[in-house]
């Protein structure tokens, strides 16, 4: 097991996180096309409001985050990212065996969204439990 540190953000953890998400949105293929300094604004306003997020650090540097609200019957795991250099060695495990102990204690369920061109994200869920719910489908 890793031996991580987590820690619960604050707003002016707005900019570490913004790059992080900038990661996130590219390494998933979002088409999110908003600069880092634009995800600032919108991560500092969600952590100003409805919003939590909790940053894992691995060396004392940031190794990836969870961002995350609380639902009448679940929570809402809106974002969570380990970063590239730090993949592929439990981060992520643990962190979620983190948040679930530590964050989200009796949460009879947690919910998320992976895109489905996210295949090596999908194959991460699924292998620490997480099953498939909905598919939400558009058209352009």
């Amino acid at each position: 097991m890793v031996l991580l540190k987590f820690r619960l953000a604050a707003t002016s953890d707005a900019a570490v996180l913004a790059g992080m998400n900038h990661e996130l949105i590219r390494d998933e293929g979002h088409r999110n096309r908003m600069t880092v300094a634009e995800l600032e604004i919108r991560m500092r306003g969600w952590l100003e409001d409805e919003y939590r997020a909790v940053i894992f650090e691995w060396d004392g540097d940031p190794a990836g985050y969870a961002l995350f609200r609380n639902e009448a019957e679940f929570i809402y795991l809106r974002q969570f990212f380990v970063c590239r250099d730090s993949r592929r060695k439990g981060i992520g495990r643990e962190a979620m065996q983190w948040l679930m102990t530590h964050v989200w204690n009796g949460a009879a369920r947690i919910r998320l969204e992976v895109l489905v061109g996210n295949v090596a994200g999908i194959a991460f869920w699924r292998a620490i439990g997480f099953s498939d719910y909905a598919l939400t489908m558009e058209r352009e």
